[in-house]
């Protein structure tokens, strides 16, 4: 069984489509029905539009599927009593022998659950291998606001696993420091920089196209400390949901771009011998891969001894920028919500669990790395 990706030579319904998965079965086919599911989901819904939610679509579903080929278990089964589906199975494995988290796990599952639900419909199986539990939530508070009348119900397969958020994991200014001292490599050095201090995920660092870089030394619309609005294009990169939004560059980190761009960047173009509209290129001139970038922070946390991932300096970021604006009083603005608009959230409570960190780090959060804020962030600098 392979998990593959369209190019534009496949077409469906005269139209050339790319970045399919595509499931192929051990005799070189498709694997149906999970085929077709693929393609109505993300063919016939309007929102799954971002090659990046088509990949995650296709690894997740491979994932489960090349378990039960390895297994010998089919995914029809339905006749299983509780706990020993192939789905249970599945989120058993998952958990036991891999560890996975249960965020993690569930993501996989609530896909697969809709697969399920999908081929009921269709009359693939005439019933689900899983049942619901019923899931009570209310704008009330107390201990019996689950039960108030208004109080709303809704159905959860009971397969998925409870879920208990963790703390926000962060680095301090010691290990931002010390990080940086292990990182030799510029291309290395330089994604770290984007993804701390502009708040950019790990797709978008990869992506970054070169064309939003320039040299702000003699612009005159542009003074030494400030931030740069640089707007972010789905078009030109990848961003998550394809939704645009801006960003803030620091004025001397972008003096680092513009002199990634004239030097290292271009010694690496000569190796490759084409060019690529990405900023930032691999040692071999072509695109940074994500799974290169995994191997980037899991080499990078060796040395220093610690934990150092792409998504914990978005966390950094946000923390320490949300953290700083909130003591400065000539800020124009709600530092809340211009945290939110950076990072690209589409709800505010998802940017409020900083504020729930901050509040609970005050004292050694801003006094202790106040410099360390001012001049990471440009805080204070014409922001």
């Amino acid at each position: 069984m392979r998990l593959l990706f369209s190019t534009r030579d496949l077409e469906i319904a005269g139209h050339p489509v790319e970045g399919l998965p595509l499931l192929i079965n051990d005799e070189g086919g498709p694997l149906q029905p999970v085929q077709d599911f693929i393609i109505h989901i993300l063919m016939e819904n309007g929102r799954a539009r971002s090659k990046l939610t088509w990949e995650a679509v296709g690894r997740r579903l491979y994932d489960y599927f090349a378990f039960l080929n390895a297994n010998g278990l089919q995914w029809d089964d339905t006749s299983s009593p509780p706990g020993a589906s192939p789905l249970s199975r599945y989120r058993d494995w998952s958990a036991g022998t891999l560890r996975l988290a249960p965020t993690t796990i569930n993501k996989r599952l609530a896909l697969v659950v809709r697969f399920y639900e999908w081929a009921r419909r269709h009359r693939y199986i005439d019933r689900l291998p899983f049942t619901h539990r019923q899931i009570y939530s209310s704008t009330g508070r107390g201990v019996l606001a689950h039960v108030q009348r208004h109080a709303k119900v809704s159905q959860h397969a009971a397969v998925l696993l409870r879920e208990h958020k963790g703390p926000i994991r962060i680095l301090t200014a010691e290990q931002v420091q010390q990080s940086r001292k292990c990182l030799s490599n510029p291309t290395h050095r330089l994604l770290f920089e984007l993804m701390l201090r502009s708040g950019l995920r790990s797709c978008e660092a990869r992506t970054l196209p070169v064309s939003y870089v320039f040299d702000p030394i003699g612009r005159e619309d542009i003074r030494p400390g400030q931030l740069i609005r640089v707007d972010l294009d789905p078009r030109d990169m990848e961003i998550k949901y394809e939704r645009p939004r801006s960003v803030d560059v620091p004025w001397d980190l972008m003096r680092e771009l513009a002199a990634y761009k004239t030097l290292e960047r271009r010694s690496r173009l000569a190796r490759a011998g084409h060019d690529h509209p990405s900023l930032i290129l691999s040692s071999t001139g072509g695109p940074v891969a994500r799974t290169s970038l995994v191997g980037i922070f899991s080499g990078l946390s060796r040395r220093v001894g610690f934990k150092v991932s792409a998504h914990m300096l978005r966390h950094t970021y946000a923390t320490y920028t949300l953290a700083a604006l909130r003591r400065k009083p000539d800020f124009s603005g709600e530092p809340l919500l211009y945290v939110r608009d950076r990072l690209g959230h589409s709800d505010v409570q998802t940017t409020a669990r900083y504020l729930h960190l901050i509040n609970q780090m005050e004292a050694q959060l801003v006094l202790r790395h106040e410099d360390f804020v001012d001049s990471m962030f440009a805080i204070g600098c014409g922001a």
